[in-house]
């Protein structure tokens, strides 16, 4: 069922409206009992959720026993980063996700559907699991608050994939990442059914129908001064409820171009981003709008790691980012990479397949670690002398030199693509 549904490219749904559209379905809903938040991350930050949660603190009081973040592989929350995100709701509250335990499995898709759905690029079985509390913790409603925006692994982000990887095991997340990765990143970023999504849908409808989940999803989009806009709100508890918000997105957060860039420059806000498991979202979300030939500079001055879990960290310092062919022969290899599918499908993704060059500009990691793995590497203080993320513009920028250099100031919030290479579903960028 859809509760509320408001949104349009132009739309600017306000604080106050917002809480409104959340009261009045929490009323409709009824009395509840007990509520579970299973909120993102940090690393969503933009997403609105943080205010969804406090907000849902406010009304249900102390009928609302236990928050839980979506981390899937990522990091718990520090007490500063729970502060930022979720304001004044209380500390005590939350929970910490651990994708290695603590897990339930409901049931398991069958393989043969996956490689229905895969046109058979992999032939496995998987898991729906998630955090045991969802299932034990006696909830009459869990709350799943986050942002609809284009995702290299499921083509649009969040609805049951905040359940099922937000909260799921190493298995399940392991192997939805490679089903993405092998089927090709091109033909899922942006789009609203992908075999992922898929495989995630099949779940819901067959073993997660007794969970008491409603979703709260946002679309974000930017004013002309850069700031963020809250485009559009749905709640509901199905699939319209998701696929209105991805229609929106794919409207809002997509940004066709005309002509493949030459140049891109990223920045990563140093708050966001500490490692490339998160910060190769600037290749994820540029490479399809890239030429061949072309030149990705990532400004990235909190870059201290690869991985945030340490296994993962060490898999990327192994391996390196060195396009699928190699990465697939690795993984029949070797046994470490194989039981690890979420890296090796990440090490796929943060790869230009040898059509463009990567450089990184890290604040703490050295030119021997970032070429290690693959990349080219520069000084930071030497490339912002050059470009200045404070002076550069979103989108094109002309430069006093006569360079022209395309910006992009939050790869997070949306996904650029050359337009002939987004309907193609190919890695061809010219």
């Amino acid at each position: 069922m859809l509760y509320y549904a408001k949104g349009s490219k132009t739309e600017n749904i306000t604080k106050e409206e917002m809480e409104g559209a959340l009261e009045q379905t929490f009323r409709a809903l009824g009395p509840k009992k007990k509520v579970l938040v299973i909120p993102p991350d940090i690393t969503r930050l933009h997403s609105r959720a943080g205010e969804i949660t406090h907000f849902a603190w406010r009304y249900y009081g102390n009928r609302l026993t236990d928050i839980l973040p979506a981390l899937g592989t990522h990091v718990p929350l520090t007490e500063s980063e729970i502060e930022l995100m979720f304001g004044t709701t209380p500390k005590s509250l939350f929970r910490v996700h651990n994708w290695r335990k603590d897990l339930t499995t409901l049931g398991r898709v069958p393989a043969e559907y996956v490689a229905q759905v895969s046109e058979g690029r992999v032939e496995y079985d998987w898991p729906a699991q998630v955090n045991t509390l969802l299932v034990k913790g006696g909830f009459d409603l869990i709350l799943s608050p986050g942002q609809v925006v284009p995702h290299e692994v499921i083509g649009m982000a969040n609805f049951n994939k905040n359940v099922f990887v937000g909260t799921g095991g190493q298995e399940g997340i392991n192997k939805s990442h490679f089903l993405g990765a092998v089927y090709g990143m091109e033909r899922i970023m942006g789009r609203k059914r992908t075999p992922v999504r898929d495989v995630l849908n099949y779940a819901s409808k067959n073993f997660a129908k007794d969970l008491p989940i409603l979703y709260v999803l946002t679309v974000l989009g930017r004013h002309a001064d850069g700031k963020l806009a809250l485009r559009g709100l749905f709640i509901g508890d199905d699939e319209e409820c998701y696929e209105r918000a991805a229609d929106l997105s794919a409207e809002v957060n997509i940004t066709m171009l005309e002509e493949p860039l030459q140049k891109v420059i990223v920045y990563l806000d140093p708050g966001e981003y500490r490692s490339t498991w998160l910060g190769n979202k600037s290749i994820y979300r540029t490479r399809m709008a890239l030429a061949d030939h072309g030149e990705l500079i990532v400004l990235a001055p909190g870059l201290r790691e690869f991985g945030e879990d340490k296994t993962i960290d060490g898999l990327i310092r192994k391996y390196g980012y060195r396009g699928t062919p190699y990465t697939l022969t690795q993984v029949e290899k070797n046994k470490d990479l194989k039981e690890n599918l979420s890296a090796a499908a990440h090490l796929i993704h943060g790869s230009s397949e040898g059509r463009f060059s990567i450089t990184y500009c890290p604040g703490r990691l050295s030119k021997e670690e970032i070429e290690g793995v693959g990349f080219q590497y520069r000084p930071l203080e030497e490339v912002l002398k050059k470009y200045n993320p404070n002076q550069l513009r979103e989108g094109w920028n002309e430069l006093p030199s006569g360079e022209r250099v395309y910006f992009v100031s939050n790869p997070a919030v949306g996904l650029w693509a050359y337009r002939k290479t987004f309907e193609a579903g190919t890695r061809t960028g010219v």
